[in-house]
C-alpha cells in the first residue's frame, strides 16, 4: 500500500467530529442524574477518552462518526492503531493543543485543509493519518 493512501479531508473529518459529539451528548444525558457537576464531568471525560482511544483500536480505526462518513484512523503503514498510537494521538495531542491555548488546533485545521496528506499535528505526534480506505480483508473477522 502506498503511504498516505486516500487521505480524508477537512469536511469529512469535521463531520465525523460533529457526529461523535452528538454521541457524547447522548452519553452525557445518561449521567444527568448525578448531582455533583465535577463528578458528572469527570465521568463524561473518562467515557470520552475510552471511546476515542479504545473504539478505534478494536474497530479497525473507526469511531461511530468516522464509520458513518467512511473514514478511519490508521498508522502511517496503513495498519490498525495500537493503544500507544491512540494515547499519543489523544492525550499527547490534547496536551499540545492545550498548552498552546488552541493555536496548534488552528494550525492543525489549516494542515488538514491544505496539506496533500491531510495530516494534523496529532497525526504527526502519533504517526497516523485518516483515510477513506476500508480495512483490508485480512484484518476483518468473519
Amino acid at each position: 500500500m502506498k503511504l498516505f493512501e486516500n487521505p480524508a479531508g477537512f469536511w469529512r473529518r469535521f463531520g465525523a467530529l460533529i457526529l461523535d459529539g452528538i454521541v457524547f451528548m447522548i452519553i452525557g444525558f445518561l449521567f444527568i442524574g448525578i448531582d455533583n457537576k465535577d463528578t458528572r464531568d469527570s465521568i463524561n471525560g473518562v467515557v470520552q477518552l475510552i471511546y476515542q482511544t479504545a473504539l478505534p483500536i478494536i474497530w479497525f480505526g473507526y469511531t461511530l462518526g468516522k464509520r458513518a462518513l467512511g473514514i478511519r484512523i490508521v498508522k502511517k503503514d496503513g495498519g490498525t492503531p495500537t493503544i500507544g498510537t491512540m494515547l499519543l494521538r489523544n492525550i499527547v495531542g490534547g496536551i499540545v493543543y492545550g498548552i498552546t491555548f488552541g493555536i496548534a488546533l488552528i494550525v492543525s485545521i489549516f494542515m488538514v485543509a491544505i496539506r496533500e496528506d491531510k495530516r494534523s499535528i496529532h497525526d504527526f505526534i502519533a504517526g497516523t493519518y485518516v483515510t477513506s480506505n476500508p480495512p483490508s480483508k485480512e484484518g476483518l473477522v468473519d
